[in-house]
């Protein structure tokens, strides 16, 4: 890693070409990645990524550029680059406070330090159960990631901070088929663990689980369209939220009065049983940092509560921007990008109902039980999401399984049609894909229900 004299000096030079603030960001990041299909390896790659990232502000502009070079002498070259476009002196001298370091822990197992064959026993487990499960499943795809980063960062303002970061994740992926139609199901559970982390679930449950929803899948019936109640299951339900108001709410786009939710801080955007949450703080999981890319120790940030919005996720430049403070919400994928507001593990809290009461309660609708993928437009909210498996429910009971539904609506209406939150709470992982790159997420709530929605169907 950089040494904290040579910090000093690039970050002295940035001051006295100009900038305003200047800050040194430096990754190291090992990654492993093996694909598997049954228990044949069919890809593995494996490789190291190192580098810097220089930002500087001038007058509210951010300048950014980065290389894989650590010399004195390329990180000065970089500097004199961004500065070309700045004007005006500042003369400073950066003294960085001591260093903070955050580490994993001693019962951390690095991926790093295990034989292939011990690193890929979660993967052939997950296979064989899977394939155990029925004689449809027909075929095991599963994806085994592990990351070890090393990041150190500094600034004109004095912080430096080291972090580190370790990640596995299994993606499990189950193949039904009957006749010519074939199906799948899909659970990727993950953590910021090392491979002590599949001692500590059940990888066997996990296969089984993908198997059974590409088993339901299957035989599913075509989707009906059209308005109706919809009650989305706990878990990865909440990638609903991530995108229908999550992204709505990230200074990124506040800033740029971009979001149908600026100038609505203690006003009502949502209806009283909602109260949303993002947390980056949270101990081992996949979305969590223990400071977040620009530095700052990441904390519990609740955006909605009752209803009411209470806050934005505000990265340091947007909150300058837009005059609030940062709430440990900056990411970036690597050094090679600009940190930006963005979630982290993100939330609905739990309610008072249980999910019984919400499917006894709903005369006529849909049950979502996996939601697999949409996107969002920040400016007005409106969205788009493809499910996996769903149910109809037919006279407060769950009824028919059925596929290839749509959830088709707008942020801040979906916000206040909530009127059903249950206690069941869960938190699931996946990825987002933004301004600053791919990102590891959680997303979770408990059993909710949406009072009236459009759902796109099979015709």
């Amino acid at each position: 890693m950089l040494t904290q004299n040579m910090i000093e000096k690039v970050l002295d030079e940035a001051c006295l070409r100009g900038a305003d603030f200047a800050e040194v960001f430096e990754e190291n990041c090992l990654f492993q990645e093996t694909v598997t299909t049954h228990e044949r390896v069919e890809q593995s790659q494996m490789g190291r990524e190192s580098g810097v990232g220089i930002r500087m502000f001038k007058d509210k502009n951010c300048y950014y550029g980065y290389t894989n070079q650590k010399t004195e002498a390329a990180l000065k070259h970089l500097v004199t680059g961004l500065t070309k476009a700045m004007k005006g002196d500042k003369m400073a001298r950066t003294a960085l406070a001591e260093k903070k370091i955050y580490t994993m822990g001693p019962e951390v197992i690095y991926a790093s330090s295990l034989p292939s064959e011990k690193r890929m026993e979660p993967v052939y487990r997950a296979v064989r159960a899977g394939m155990d499960f029925d004689e449809e499943i027909v075929r095991m795809r599963v994806k085994l990631t592990d990351m070890e980063q090393e990041v150190q960062i500094a600034n004109s303002e004095g912080l430096y901070v080291q972090d580190s970061r370790v990640k596995t994740r299994l993606y499990i992926g189950a193949y039904a088929q009957c006749g010519n139609d074939i199906q799948n199901g899909y659970y990727g559970p993950g953590a910021m663990r090392g491979h002590e982390y599949y001692d500590q679930i059940d990888v066997e449950a996990c296969a089984r689980e993908a198997a059974r929803q590409a088993k339901v899948v299957l035989h599913a019936e075509p989707c009906p369209g059209g308005q109706m109640s919809v009650v989305v299951d706990n878990g990865f339900g909440g990638l609903l939220f991530h995108e229908a108001c999550g992204h709505s709410l990230e200074a990124t786009v506040i800033a740029k009065d971009a979001s149908e939710f600026c100038g609505k801080l203690g006003t009502k955007i949502a209806s009283d049983v909602v109260t949303l949450i993002d947390d980056g703080s949270i101990a081992s999981e996949w979305g969590s940092l223990h400071v977040d890319d620009e530095g700052t120790p990441t904390q519990k940030n609740i955006l909605i509560e009752n209803g009411i919005l209470k806050s934005y996720m505000v990265d340091r430049l947007n909150g300058m921007r837009a005059g609030l403070a940062p709430t440990g919400s900056s990411r970036r994928q690597n050094y090679k990008f600009a940190p930006v507001a963005r979630m982290t593990n993100t939330y609905i809290a739990p309610g008072k109902s249980t999910p019984e009461e919400i499917i006894r309660a709903t005369e006529c609708g849909l049950y979502v039980k996996a939601i697999i993928g949409g996107s969002v437009e920040s400016a007005t909210g409106d969205f788009n999401f493809s499910t996996g498996e769903c149910y109809l429910i037919e006279n407060g009971k769950v009824t028919t399984p059925v596929r290839g539904a749509t959830l088709i609506g707008n942020g801040g209406t979906v916000l206040k049609s909530v009127d059903m939150v249950a206690g069941d709470y869960d938190l699931r992982q996946g990825y987002c894909y933004a301004s600053s790159g791919a990102l590891f997420i959680g997303a979770g709530q408990p059993t909710i229900r949406v009072s009236n929605m459009t759902v796109g169907g099979i015709r």
